[in-house]
C-alpha cells in the first residue's frame, strides 16, 4: 500500500461493502484498528531510513484522526503509543520535539491503560508499592497492554531525563516489564529482556547497579530473538560492555551487528538503526577505551 494512500478513500469504500450487514460505523472500527496494526508492521519491515524518516510522520497524522474518531479503542491507541515512540526514539535529536512526541506515545498508552486495566490506571500515579500491588493482579492477557505502557513510560523517562520526578518512575517501569517476563517469557521475541539489561545496567555495582544481571538478560533477548534483534548487541556493547570496560566484548558485538542481514520480520527498520549505531559506538570506542 502506497504511502500517499488516504484514510479519505479507504473509509468509504468500506461503508459501501457494508451497508447490507447494518451500517458502517462498527466495520470502519474493527477495520481501522487492524489498518493501524498492519501500517506498524509496515514501518517496522522498512529497510529505507530515510524513507522511513520522512514518510513516518504521515502515519502518525493518519493515526491520529483514527484515534480522535474512535477515541476509546485500545487497540488504535496502543498503536498510536508504539508509533509514536518508534518515531521519537529512532529519528528525532531534538529534546524539544522528543518531549512533545514522547509525552503523545505516552498518553496514548495511558488511555489504553485506562481503558483495559482499570485498577492499574487508578494507579499509575500512586507510591510504589500500591502501583506494584495493582501490577502482580495482572494476568496473561494483559501483557501486550503492559508491555505497552512499559516502553512508551520509558521513552518518556528518556526524553525528559532531567527530571528527577520522571526518572523516579523508573522502577514502575521495571515492575511491568518484570511482571510481562513472569507470565510470558517469549513476548515479543524477547524484547522485554532487552529493556531489563539497560535498567540493570544504568549504574555500576558500586553505585547500585546489577551489571552480571543485566549481561544475562542481554544474552537472554538474544537467545529469544534467535540473534536477529541487533539493537540487543547495540545495548549491549553500550551499557554493559563499556559499563566494566570489556573492549573485546563491546567490538565483537558492533561487528556482529554490522555483519548480520538487518532483513527480519518486524526487525529490519529497527536493525538498519542499530547498524548505524554500531558504527558510531565503534568509532567513539576509539576513545572511549
Amino acid at each position: 500500500m502506497p504511502i500517499s494512500f488516504s484514510i479519505r478513500v479507504f473509509t468509504p469504500i468500506l461503508c459501501a461493502a457494508a451497508i447490507a450487514l447494518g451500517g458502517c460505523a462498527t466495520v470502519v472500527n474493527h477495520t481501522s484498528q487492524k489498518f493501524a496494526d498492519d501500517l506498524s508492521a509496515g514501518i517496522l519491515d522498512q529497510d529505507d531510513v530515510t524513507l522511513a524518516h520522512e514518510g513516518i510522520p504521515s502515519w502518525l497524522l493518519l493515526v491520529d484522526g483514527l484515534i480522535q474518531g474512535d477515541p476509546n479503542n485500545a487497540g488504535l491507541l496502543l498503536a498510536g503509543a508504539r508509533l509514536y515512540g518508534a518515531y521519537t526514539g529512532g529519528f528525532v535529536d531534538d529534546p524539544q520535539r522528543a518531549d512533545r512526541l514522547s509525552a503523545r506515545s505516552f498518553g496514548y498508552a495511558k488511555r489504553a491503560a485506562c481503558i483495559g486495566m482499570a485498577g492499574l490506571c487508578h494507579q499509575l500515579d500512586a507510591p510504589f508499592d500500591a502501583f506494584q500491588s495493582e501490577v502482580g493482579k495482572a494476568g496473561v492477557k494483559d501483557v501486550p497492554l503492559m508491555y505497552a505502557l512499559a516502553t512508551a513510560w520509558a521513552g518518556r523517562i528518556q526524553a525528559t531525563s532531567g527530571d528527577w520526578k520522571a526518572i523516579a518512575d523508573i522502577p514502575k517501569v521495571q515492575a511491568l516489564i518484570e511482571r510481562v517476563v513472569a507470565l510470558d517469557p517469549d513476548h515479543a521475541k524477547g524484547e522485554p529482556y532487552m529493556y531489563l539489561g539497560v535498567l540493570a545496567t544504568l549504574r555500576p555495582a558500586s553505585l547500585g547497579g546489577q551489571p552480571e544481571q543485566g549481561r544475562a538478560d542481554f544474552e537472554k533477548a538474544l537467545a529469544l530473538s534467535a540473534g536477529k534483534n541487533q539493537m540487543v548487541r547495540v545495548l549491549y556493547a553500550q551499557h554493559y560492555a563499556r559499563l566494566v570496560f570489556d573492549k573485546e566484548l563491546h567490538d565483537k558485538l558492533l561487528n556482529e551487528v554490522l555483519a548480520a542481514d538487518p532483513h527480519a520480520p518486524g526487525l529490519t527498520l529497527i536493525n538498519v538503526l542499530a547498524q548505524q549505531r554500531a558504527r558510531a559506538l565503534l568509532a567513539s570506542g576509539k576513545d572511549y577505551f
